[in-house]
């Protein structure tokens, strides 16, 4: 006996959703009423809630820090309560155009079948990851799209509520008002379509794949045919008519594929201005969850297969380095500075994930941490240094001085030695920026002193500005050393 419980909408399996509840509840330490809030979302929310869920908007709508929100659902995936998805989002119509269960499997050029465009994509733009429940622990419609309605397929399995016109209507309310009929055909069978069509443009789509027609309907018509065939082949639209007069007509609708189609009509306005393209209410980006230190911890399986890597279109690196760290091995020996410089490692990576960043690799004494922002890298460089003069009140001497230096840019996110790195011009410019520093001081190229926010956060610390030459660097570029406050 599985000891499912079905309610109006609801079909649970209680002991695999306690269990699991149990798991989330110890896996660290939470906020109040944290995963409460998520259990009850879990036994009472409609289908479309626990489907593709936003952590960003989860996080608005319960009043939870944005990182908590992120943590709680990863853990909640490592549970076994919520599988992750990849989405390849159309920035034109919201339209999920690929979904991927693994990062290994993501891809990132597209092609979106209802805007017939082709797209590549960035770790910033167009890829974002959500979360749906897992059918373990309870099952929704969405689990089978075969079996859904052709209307919960196109604006429920297929869109995504998070793309909005200029006005903030969702785009995929808009396109509800343009659909005139809507319906699932079988493999060789077909369907009356009877539309009253006015002047503008009829658009007739199969929603998984390239055929569609577009057919004038204006006053001038030619003929006005009262039934207008139609035949869906594989990737193909063949209609008879060039254009239609305003009134009802009849689309008989065949499809000779060998799998289902879902097909509509929607009637397109008068006008042929280009559809503006959308802006997307904030979600968990590709980029971010890359530099989410619980996704490097617990998700260490998943990683890039594209050879090319996938493009990061703004990153803020923070390099770090022990000044001195031989005389420290030689003076309180091998293992006793290994173990400090451990402890230095743990103080470093806990501040980095404060200022939501991660630790991408640690190299000898040296760290690698990245950052959606900048204000979060200097930040975690300032919150970094008083770190490590903690670890130095308990010593005779001062046996740790960071070197820090921060640089933005662009980069390639890749799989290096199986596990998530950055890779180009960006990570070579951090690092060697963070050379030119000395004990005690943080180096800052021009990109991150001038990013929003910075100048706010570095007001209270002596600035100089110097010019330096780098490896590799063609020009001379801009660098701001930050020295301890005095005071």
């Amino acid at each position: 006996m599985l000891g499912l419980c079905r309610g109006a909408h609801a079909m649970i399996d209680e002991k695999k959703l306690e269990e699991r509840l149990v798991a989330l509840e110890a896996a660290k330490s939470w906020s109040p009423r944290v995963v409460s809030r998520l259990e009850t979302l879990l036994r009472s929310g409609a289908d479309e809630a626990l489907y593709r869920i936003n952590p960003i908007q989860f996080a608005t709508e319960k009043s939870i820090a944005e990182a908590e929100a992120i943590d709680l659902f990863l853990h909640a995936c490592v549970a076994g309560l919520f599988d992750m998805d990849w989405l390849l989002v159309c920035p034109m119509c919201s339209d999920v155009v690929e979904s991927f269960r693994t990062l290994r499997k993501l891809h990132t050029h597209f092609h979106c079948h209802l805007c017939q465009s082709d797209y590549d994509a960035a770790l910033d733009d167009y890829i974002t990851v959500t979360f749906t429940v897992s059918p373990a622990v309870r099952r929704i419609r969405f689990h089978e799209p075969d079996t859904l309605s052709a209307w919960d397929y196109v604006f429920h399995y297929k869109m995504t509520p998070g793309g909005l016109m200029p006005d903030g209507v969702p785009w995929s309310e808009t396109a509800k008002g343009l659909v005139r009929s809507l319906v699932r055909i079988e493999p060789g069978a077909a369907a009356s379509l009877e539309i009253d069509a006015s002047e503008g443009a009829l658009l007739g789509q199969d929603f998984d794949s390239d055929a569609q027609f577009v057919v004038p309907v204006t006053r001038e018509a030619s003929v006005t045919p009262s039934h207008v065939p139609v035949m869906l082949d594989p990737g193909t639209c063949v209609l008879a008519v060039a254009n239609i007069a305003p009134g009802k007509v009849v689309f008989e609708i065949s499809n000779s594929n060998k799998l289902p189609v879902v097909f509509g009509i929607l009637q397109l306005p008068s006008a042929t201005d280009q559809r503006p393209k959308l802006r997307f209410t904030p979600s968990l980006s590709g980029k971010r969850l890359l530099m989410t230190q619980t996704f490097r911890d617990f998700f260490r399986s998943e990683v890039i297969s594209a050879t090319e890597g996938i493009a990061v279109l703004d990153v803020t690196l923070v390099f770090t380095d022990l000044k001195g760290s031989t005389a420290l091995y030689e003076r309180i020996g091998d293992l006793n500075a290994y173990i400090q410089v451990q402890r230095h490692f743990q103080h470093l990576l806990d501040v980095t994930v404060r200022h939501n960043g991660a630790v991408t690799k640690t190299i000898g004494d040296a760290v690698m941490a990245a950052f959606s922002t900048s204000a979060d890298a200097v930040r975690a460089a300032l919150e970094m240094q008083e770190a490590v003069d903690q670890l130095n009140r308990d010593r005779p001497q001062r046996d740790f001085i960071l070197k820090i230096g921060v640089h933005r840019g662009a980069s390639i996110a890749v799989t290096l030695n199986e596990r998530l790195d950055y890779f180009g011009q960006t990570v070579n410019i951090a690092a060697r920026v963070q050379n030119l520093a000395d004990g005690d001081e943080i180096c800052l190229t021009e990109d991150v002193f001038r990013a929003p926010d910075v100048a706010e956060i570095i007001a209270p610390y002596p600035v100089t500005r110097s010019e330096a030459e780098l490896k590799g660097v063609s020009k001379p570029m801009s660098v701001y050393r930050l020295a301890r406050r005095t005071s």
